[in-house]
């Protein structure tokens, strides 16, 4: 029996200025990286015996890392959509949004709908392809909401809608 996978869904190609420009650098740092590596790993491998060595296995696997990364990106940032401009109705939720909402216990939570390749859960940042931020999308303010989370059904209410000005 193989090992076969079925391809990840296709994630939406939109993605904020500062989010294009990160993955520009990251690409180029990587760049750099790779440079590094390689030379440590042409040292590691005049040491002699590969199969024993521990910093030419190493670096071996750091490079196919690094590789790795450098062909996603090189392939993603063609086909990224830089969003720029806020849209004209700006009490309903659409990308770049920052969203508070309410739960039925009066908590709030606030997050920002950017695309899938600059989601961050330490700045509050969703990706547009989570389930909550498909499921507050195109919604006015005060609108109410049910999403289908791993823990539950959760019933929100949009409270507030901002967009960052560019």
């Amino acid at each position: 029996m193989g090992r076969y996978r079925p391809p990840a869904p296709k994630s939406s190609p939109y993605i904020t200025r500062e989010g294009f420009v990160a993955l520009q650098e990251e690409l180029r740092g990587l760049w750099i990286r790779r440079r590094e590596v390689t030379k440590a790993l042409s040292a590691a491998a005049a040491e002699g015996d590969r199969s024993e060595n521990a910093e030419y296995i190493y670096r071996k696997k750091e490079l196919a890392g690094i590789d790795r990364r450098i062909r996603y990106l090189q392939k993603r940032l063609p086909v990224l959509k830089v969003v720029s401009e806020p849209p004209t109705d700006r009490q309903r939720v659409f990308f770049g949004a920052s969203v508070t909402l309410e739960d039925d216990n009066g908590d709030t939570v606030t997050y920002r709908i950017v695309g899938a390749d600059e989601f961050s859960t330490r700045k509050g940042w969703i990706s547009m392809d989570a389930p909550l931020a498909r499921a507050v999308m195109k919604r006015a303010l005060h609108d109410e909401i049910s999403v289908q989370l791993p823990e539950g059904t959760r019933h929100f209410c949009i409270v507030a809608v901002a967009y960052e000005c560019s």
